[in-house]
């Protein structure tokens, strides 16, 4: 091969951004509270532990994501799972980003995540 095009692929690859993580996990809220400093938490039937989701306070975002999530969101997002909690309804697939999210089931405590998506 040529060089010069070896020296282009190589560079390309470094160039590339990579994001961490990306997970769904579903089922039913299990537990949704606030933590200090205006953090939503959250924890679904299929996660071992509540991972902070959003900010009340200031726009959320976590490493390894270029996903934010808006304090206006954020207060729509406590307002559903809320929702889903008092009604005891399945909130589906909720795809979560970032350096912590690896598995449902493996959370360490205090992990934070940003939810891209989910309905129900």
């Amino acid at each position: 091969m040529n060089k010069s095009f070896l020296l282009i692929l190589l560079a390309s690859l470094f160039s590339i951004n990579c994001y961490a993580g990306t997970i769904q996990c579903s089922g039913k809220v299990a537990q949704i509270g606030m933590h200090a400093n205006d953090k939503i938490m959250l924890r679904l039937s299929s996660m071992n532990r509540p991972v902070f989701i959003c900010s009340m306070a200031e726009r959320w975002e976590v490493s390894g994501t270029g996903y934010k999530t808006t304090i206006e969101m954020c207060k729509a997002l406590y307002s559903m799972f809320l929702t889903a909690k008092t009604t005891g309804a399945e909130v589906g697939d909720v795809w979560m980003d970032g350096d912590d999210a690896n598995s449902c089931s493996t959370f360490e405590s205090w992990k934070r995540v940003n939810i891209r998506h989910f309905m129900f």
